[in-house]
């Protein structure tokens, strides 16, 4: 059976919206350097980190950090901050067990 892909040929996957999200701020110095700056990565080590699960996760952590970022982030992604919310989730830590 044939399945449509998406115009964009975009990945759904939470890593997929991360890498999306990388790529969105490589558009932007200012940006790119921001985030680089709060995480300790440097430009030559970017490809590396980006398989890694904990700096995916870390890039949409820092773009939730911030309203603003998060909605031009969605705009010029084409899709609904709660998506990205979403995929942070995912990639994120499990919530705190109390009861433990």
């Amino acid at each position: 059976m044939l399945t449509k892909r998406k115009p964009n040929g975009g990945d759904d996957s939470a890593e997929g919206v991360a890498l999306a999200a990388l790529a969105w701020m490589a558009t932007d110095d200012e940006r790119l350097f921001a985030f680089l700056n709060a995480t300790g990565a440097t430009p030559e080590t970017l490809r590396a980190s980006a398989q890694d699960p904990g700096f995916l996760a870390g890039i949409l952590d820092h773009i939730m950090g911030d309203e603003a970022t998060l909605l031009a982030c969605a705009e010029a992604l084409d899709t609904k901050p709660e998506r990205i919310a979403a995929a942070w989730r995912r990639l994120g830590p499990p919530d705190f067990d109390d009861s433990l």
